[in-house]
């Protein structure tokens, strides 16, 4: 009999956590367990529960008491039972989990790269989050990246598919990318992805506090402090990456570039847990950016293992940066356990994060 410890998030203030147990019935024929051993928690996992409901994510891991929320995360599991063909006792596999000792799964479409999860509850969801994949068989995987590759690889299929969105429109007609939350890994994530464009200056907006850290970088071109933002040349033709959710801020660079904003995509939000609202701003109106639309557009334009090929690639150049000795931009730092890992979502929810750091939590 396995016992259950799992991480619930009140839905109605995502930075009140509990921790409670449950007992797991035995496993039906068709089903896995796996262990959760290491999970990334960043603010992009925030994000998902701010957006919990409008984009389905709470219904992934369903907790079964009103009010409360699994906050999925990704990390690395182990099975450690299995009645299912092709899903061995004890091989590892990289994925989409609930803060939580152990999940319950039903793989499907078992393959050698790995399986879905055809849970019932699961099948009206966007199937990028369904998959689960092997090490064994991830020629991205380096059993000694672990740590950078679950924090990165979830924040970097959006910088990825970003920057491809953006390149795929010819940036709308703009000049000059701004993005706002500078400093966090899916801002500075997409300007890496980015780097090199002929013609298109990236400039960074950030906090006083962390002007220093995206200055470093050397991936922008350019960096405003917030309170500079009117400092900047209204008449470059714009496009707005906004990160930040903020509505006073976006209300200020639509008023501040008037006509020279061409498009404001807004990326998500671990600070703001509305949804887009029309706030009656002049320029054209935010649009939701949603990483899997991309995805699956570059799998019909190029096939999936050419998208996949492609990734992993940039992936892989983006992980030797952010983890070179000489001047890494992004640090590691572990925990332990649950009670570490409720601190360290309500510091991510009140944002007092180190921008350099990069949080793991070791279940």
């Amino acid at each position: 009999m396995t016992m259950q410890t799992r991480l619930l998030t009140d839905k109605n203030a995502l930075n009140h956590t509990r921790t409670d147990q449950l007992t797991l019935a035995p496993l039906q024929p068709g089903e896995a367990l796996l262990r959760v051993d290491r999970v990334a928690v960043t603010t992009n996992n925030i994000t998902y529960a701010a957006f919990g409901d409008a984009m389905q994510y709470w219904e992934f891991f369903p907790t079964g008491e009103a009010g409360w929320g699994h906050m999925p995360v990704w990390g690395f599991a182990e099975v450690v039972a299995s009645d299912v063909e092709g899903v061995a006792v004890g091989e590892r596999f990289y994925g989409y989990w609930p803060i939580a000792s152990h999940l319950r799964m039903q793989p499907v479409r078992v393959t050698a790269r790995g399986f879905y999860d055809g849970a019932e509850h699961r099948q009206g969801l966007t199937s990028a989050y369904n998959q689960y994949t092997r090490t064994s068989a991830d020629p991205a995987y380096r059993a000694a990246d672990e740590n950078c590759q679950m924090l990165v690889r979830p924040l970097f299929i959006t910088s990825f598919m970003l920057a491809d969105f953006l390149q795929d429109n010819g940036f709308f007609g703009a000049r000059r990318l701004l993005f706002s939350s500078a400093s966090s890994k899916t801002a500075y994530g997409t300007a890496f992805c980015l780097g090199g464009q002929e013609g298109i200056e990236q400039v960074g907006l950030t906090s006083a506090r962390n002007s220093a850290f995206v200055q470093g970088l050397g991936c922008y071109q350019g960096s405003v402090a917030y309170g500079e933002l009117e400092t900047l040349d209204a008449s470059v033709p714009t496009l707005y990456v906004d990160f930040s959710g903020d509505e006073d801020l976006r209300a200020r660079v639509h008023r501040h570039f008037g006509d020279a904003l061409v498009y404001d995509c807004y990326a998500g939000s671990a600070q703001n847990t509305n949804f887009l609202r029309d706030t009656a701003l002049p320029g054209p109106a935010p649009v939701f950016y949603f990483a899997p639309v991309q995805i699956r557009k570059r799998n019909a334009d190029w096939g999936p293992e050419v998208v996949n090929q492609k990734f992993n690639a940039a992936q892989r150049a983006f992980i030797d940066r952010i983890s070179d000795a000489r001047r890494p931009w992004m640090q590691v730092r572990e925990h332990q356990g649950f009670a570490a890992a409720q601190a360290l979502v309500e510091d991510l929810h009140a944002g007092r994060i180190d921008p350099q750091l990069g949080h793991v939590v070791v279940l």
